[in-house]
């Protein structure tokens, strides 16, 4: 059986999640996206209308997985009975780190290019990911205001954050551990990591909120 040929469309988006991954995007040229992907500038033109149209839809495609995931589990979530604070961390911090964790290199490529888009100096940057990532996410810090009641709106917004914040750090210490460094976890059983931060969130969430 013949393997699918690439096409044109495909190999700029795969090169300009390495790329912009590994430079950030001010520091990769579009130039060294078309060299790279065997097309020109005309091709990117054609495809997504200019450079940062080929970033947002690199990122779309990127996050679709993980979105896709953490909608899936919310919707099952509120179908039932009001879910707990626990479940909905479990639900918004799995899907994250499998992508890293269980789907080897390709996750870690992916990972590699959300991490640097989702931190990029430039907030015009910032905002492009957030377009792909806000919805879901609103969705779910809402959830957990409405499941932590004795807590005000802000408070749980501030423990929303840092959540986001720990499972980024966690992203990519899986993606380049240090060696030797105090505290780094063997993330051979990716389950054990993901059982251990929502944990420790879940308890973050309860201490930090209610003390």
């Amino acid at each position: 059986m013949e393997t699918p040929v690439e096409t044109t469309r495909e190999r700029l988006l795969n090169v300009a999640e390495q790329r912009f991954g590994e430079g950030g995007y001010e520091g990769t040229s579009l130039r060294a996206i078309t060299v790279a992907a065997a097309a020109n500038i005309a091709a990117v033109n054609y495809h997504f209308g200019s450079k940062e149209a080929l970033l947002r839809a690199a990122v779309a495609r990127a996050m679709a997985p993980v979105n896709t995931e953490r909608r899936r589990r919310l919707d099952q979530l509120e179908a039932g009975a009001p879910p707990t604070p626990e479940a909905l961390i479990r639900a918004f911090v799995e899907p994250g780190l499998d992508l890293v964790l269980r789907r080897g290199e390709r996750g870690a490529l992916i990972a590699r290019f959300i991490g640097r888009i989702a931190f990029d100096p430039s907030r015009r940057i910032r905002e492009l990911y957030a377009v792909e990532s806000e919805p879901i996410e609103s969705r779910y810090l809402a959830a957990l205001q409405k499941a932590l009641p004795q807590a005000s709106p802000d408070a749980v917004a501030f423990g929303y954050v840092n959540m986001l914040g720990l499972l980024a750090l966690h992203q990519s210490q899986a993606l380049s551990p240090t060696p030797g460094a105090a505290g780094v976890q063997d993330t051979a059983d990716p389950s054990d990591l993901a059982e251990n931060l929502v944990t420790f969130l879940v308890a973050a969430f309860d201490h930090g909120l209610r003390s």
